[in-house]
């Protein structure tokens, strides 16, 4: 008589007819030899040239050891022989998938350096274009994370949105990844006529499609199934790794720069009640993938509320003339801001030179990466693949 068994990979099959996942239960009969896999760092789950090797017993993770580096350029050198102009450029790079945003931390910094203050229009227009930003960077984690565990056709849905959005970016700035239009005082340049009016359009279009990337990936019981109860990540991790943004927040961790430490005008929003943070409770694959829906919808209303704030001020300048050569006092600073992926931070130090002496990148993705060995351990293969691809991070950002 033949035993049959039943083999899955999703939570709901754990301790399917007393075989734990991976086949390596205590009723298991075969023995197996641990075993070194190196998964990328070419491969298609690693989002990029991320390294991990890992030590299996049969198909069970025990240990887990990623091996980053492999995208080094030494940014922070760079900034060194770069004045305040030139290091923008080259601060738009780690995450391509959040441009703005990263050129914005460092210019923050340097104005703070400077002791400058911002023109008011220059202020709400960095926060409506780095909210646009946030919507565009987790649109491509909505539709590229199904990928992971066997969905394509979200990623049409998402890129869809993600053109739409896109289209009024590129009008402002000239660009569709490396945008380059924070200036330190403000911005490059002014907004195209008509171009707010375009925004509301572009946002109104994006929140009304919205339902149905929800329905088509949180309607699938297969999606569920493979990202419920897997890979839970629990408050006192996320203290001790540094972990941040909707990775922590899906765990339940109420911390967001937005409102905790508030920059730009936010909490201008904070009060006026459209700046809100969302909060996940079970800190899993779905939580945190749940919350990036969340999130978009949030920023989707705080650039509403911009948009109508920019058209209520005054003409004026949007940025600061500057002196031919820009020198930042002798002393030292620190900006941190809420990237999509997570807290950015940038510690600079300077001589009183054109260039920094020193700029120090605290990255959001290398510390949600860190996490990753006390995470993985006792899941399978497959499960690790849900894990990896709901940990929301670009690699030029771990590894800078």
């Amino acid at each position: 008589m033949t035993e049959q068994r039943i083999i899955g990979l999703g939570a709901g099959a754990e301790a399917f007819g007393g075989y734990e996942r991976g086949g390596t239960g205590t009723d298991s009969e075969l023995a197996t030899e641990d075993m070194v896999l190196n998964i990328g760092p070419q491969h298609p789950a690693t989002h990029g040239v991320l390294r991990l090797r890992v030590t299996l017993d049969g198909e069970r993770i025990v240990d887990c050891e990623p091996i980053i580096g492999y995208m080094h350029r030494g940014v922070e050198k760079l900034f060194e022989v770069r004045d305040y102009r030139q290091i923008i450029v080259l601060a738009n790079r780690h995450d391509w998938l959040s441009a703005f945003s990263s050129e914005l931390g460092v210019v923050l910094a340097v104005e703070r350096m400077l002791g400058m203050e911002v023109p008011i229009r220059a202020t709400w227009t960095r926060m409506l274009l780095a909210e646009l930003n946030r919507v565009l960077n987790h649109l491509m984690f909505l539709g590229s994370y199904p990928l992971e565990v066997g969905a394509i056709t979200p990623i049409f849905y998402a890129f869809r949105e993600r053109e739409t959005i896109q289209e009024v970016m590129e009008e402002i700035s000239g660009g569709r990844m490396h945008y380059m239009f924070n200036r330190v005082g403000g911005l490059k340049e002014d907004l195209p006529a008509g171009w707010l009016g375009r925004v509301s359009a572009a946002i109104a279009a994006v929140r009304s499609r919205l339902p149905q990337i929800e329905d088509l990936i949180f309607g699938n019981e297969i999606f569920a199934a493979r990202t419920r109860g897997v890979g839970v990540l629990g408050p006192d991790l996320i203290a001790q790794y540094g972990v941040s943004g909707p990775i922590a927040r899906g765990s339940g961790v109420d911390f967001d720069l937005r409102r905790d430490d508030s920059y730009l005008a936010y909490d201008e929003l904070v009060s006026s009640g459209e700046l809100t943070v969302p909060l996940g409770t079970t800190g899993d694959c779905y939580a945190r993938f749940r919350l990036l829906l969340d999130e978009v919808r949030v920023s989707l209303t705080v650039a509403e509320a911009c948009v109508a704030r920019i058209g209520s001020l005054p003409q004026g300048p949007i940025n600061v003339r500057l002196p031919k050569i820009l020198k930042a006092p002798e002393g030292h600073t620190y900006a941190w801001t809420e990237n999509p992926l997570g807290i950015n931070g940038y510690y600079l130090v300077s001589r009183g030179e054109k260039t920094p002496w020193r700029l120090k990148l605290r990255s959001a993705s290398f510390n949600n990466i860190a996490v990753l060995p006390q995470m993985l351990p006792g899941c399978v293969i497959a499960d690790m693949v849900a894990i990896l691809g709901s940990m929301f991070f670009v690699v030029g950002d771990i590894d800078k």
